[in-house]
C-alpha cells in the first residue's frame, strides 16, 4: 500500500502517539492522522512500540520530549497508572488508561473506551441504556470499561458472562460496590437462560475476530427478544459472524467500528480541545481495513 502521508513537518510540529506491545497492527495512526490533516493541525500522530519492561521510561520520554498525548494499548493499559500525576475518576474506577495528556509536564490518564461504546450506542444505534438490561460477554479490560460506562449511565441490570465464571462474578460484583448497579457474573453454561431478559447485547471478547472469523460467542440468538440490540465490539471484520447472525434474525446490530472511532474522538477532543471529525476518522479506518484485506 502506498505511502498517503503528506504532512510536512517542522520545527513546531507537536506529537501525539500510541503505545503498545505489538503495536505494527494499530490503526490508530491511520484514523488520527486523517483527523489532524482534516483540522489543519500540526500535529503528527505515530506509533511507539514499548515492551513491558519500559513502562516507567517511556512516560519519562513522553515529559522530556513534550509528547502531547498518548493513546495506550495492550499490555500496558494497567500499568501506565504507577507513573501518572493524575488519573481521571472514571479511569480509576475502571482500573486502566487508554489516553494520557501531557498537561505542561503534568501527566493524566484517561479512560475513553467506555463512552466510546455509549457514544457509538446513543449515536448509531439511537439507544439510550438508562432503564435498559444488558448482558456483557467477556469479563477483560473491554468489559470492564464498557461495565462501569454503562452502570454510570443508569442502565437497569448487568449480567457478565464469561468462560472463566470466576471472573465475571468478580467483575460485576465490583461493578455493584462501587456504582449500586445491579449486577451479576455467570458462566457461559447459563448464558442462555439469561438471554430472554436482555435489551442489549455485548460481545467484548475477541471471538470473531479476524482471522478467526468463524467463532462466536456460544448463544443461541433466537433466545433473545425481537427488540434486542446486538452490539460486537471486533470491529475486523465489521461484521463479525455474530452481527451476521443477528441481522438475519430480524434484530437490532451495532458493529464495532463505531466504537473504536469515538474514542479515539474522545482522545483527540481531551489532547487538542477541539471537536473531532468523527466521519472523518470513520472513514479512514474503513480504508484502512478495507487496504489490510486487499493485501
Amino acid at each position: 500500500m502506498p505511502n498517503r502521508f503528506t504532512q510536512c513537518l517542522t520545527g513546531s510540529t507537536g506529537v501525539l502517539g500510541v503505545i503498545g506491545d505489538p503495536i505494527g497492527h494499530s490503526l490508530s495512526p491511520a484514523m488520527h492522522n486523517a483527523a489532524l490533516q482534516a483540522l489543519g493541525k500540526d500535529y503528527v500522530y505515530v506509533p511507539f512500540s514499548v515492551s513491558a519492561l519500559h513502562v516507567q521510561e517511556a512516560m519519562a520520554g513522553m515529559r522530556a520530549l513534550g509528547i502531547k498525548g498518548l493513546n495506550v494499548t495492550i499490555p500496558h493499559k494497567v500499568a501506565v497508572a504507577d507513573y501518572l500525576d493524575e488519573i481521571d475518576p472514571v479511569a480509576q474506577l475502571i482500573g486502566a488508561v487508554n489516553t494520557i495528556s501531557n498537561q505542561t509536564g503534568r501527566l493524566v490518564g484517561y479512560n475513553t473506551d467506555g463512552y466510546g461504546f455509549l457514544r457509538s450506542l446513543k449515536e448509531e444505534a439511537g439507544c439510550d441504556p438508562k432503564g435498559l438490561r444488558v448482558m456483557i460477554i467477556g469479563a477483560g479490560g473491554a468489559a470492564r470499561a464498557i461495565g462501569f460506562q454503562l452502570a454510570l449511565s443508569k442502565a437497569r441490570a448487568l449480567v457478565v458472562s464469561n468462560r472463566t465464571e470466576s471472573r465475571a462474578v468478580a467483575l460485576a460484583a465490583e461493578i455493584h460496590k462501587q456504582t449500586g448497579c445491579s449486577a451479576i457474573g455467570i458462566g457461559f453454561r447459563e448464558l442462555n437462560s439469561y438471554l430472554l431478559s436482555t435489551d442489549i447485547l455485548v460481545n467484548t471478547t475477541s471471538l470473531g475476530m479476524y482471522p478467526e472469523v468463524a467463532t462466536i460467542p456460544p448463544l443461541e440468538i433466537e433466545h433473545l427478544p425481537q427488540t434486542a440490540l446486538i452490539c460486537d465490539i471486533v470491529y475486523n471484520p465489521n461484521k463479525t459472524l455474530l452481527i451476521q447472525k443477528a441481522a438475519a434474525s430480524g434484530r437490532a446490530t451495532l458493529p464495532g467500528l463505531g466504537m473504536l472511532a469515538y474514542q479515539g474522538a474522545a482522545a483527540l477532543e481531551i489532547w487538542l480541545q477541539v471537536k473531532a471529525p468523527v466521519d472523518v476518522m470513520k472513514t479512514a479506518l474503513q480504508r484502512q481495513l478495507s487496504a489490510a484485506l486487499d493485501i
